[in-house]
């Protein structure tokens, strides 16, 4: 494989991964902030979620937009670092690392609804 196709190949990965990342950093934020409307602002969160998790103390800011910030921050990385993202291989194919890639961001996706969904279940 030449590296005029490699770089092409990169390049329709690439745009298709942010798109996509983008539209889920959207969705992610957009959850969030309808749940704070319902959600309860308080210091600790997490045992009115789950009464057995009385040792970690998580605020209801933090508890909503922990993984909005950090797919923000994945998404704006992903954006300004092409270039470098280009140059930087870990494995052979790049499908297989635009696949990972999405996975770990599909699942932080997830659990960003997950709680968001859970904080207005107990505001409701």
């Amino acid at each position: 494989m030449d590296f005029d196709h490699e770089s092409g190949d990169f390049g329709r990965l690439h745009n298709l991964f942010t798109f996509h990342l983008g539209i889920a950093v959207t969705l992610s934020w957009l959850t969030s902030l309808y749940a704070a409307v319902y959600a309860p602002w308080v210091r600790n969160i997490r045992p009115l979620i789950d009464p057995t998790n009385v040792g970690t103390v998580e605020s209801t800011w933090s508890y909503l937009f922990i993984f909005p910030v950090v797919l923000t921050t994945a998404w704006l990385i992903s954006i300004f670092g092409q270039n470098i993202f280009a140059k930087f291989r870990i494995l052979k194919s790049q499908a297989i690392e635009f696949g990972i890639a999405a996975a770990v961001a599909f699942v932080m996706f997830y659990l960003s609804i997950d709680r968001a969904v859970a904080a207005m279940l107990l505001g409701m």
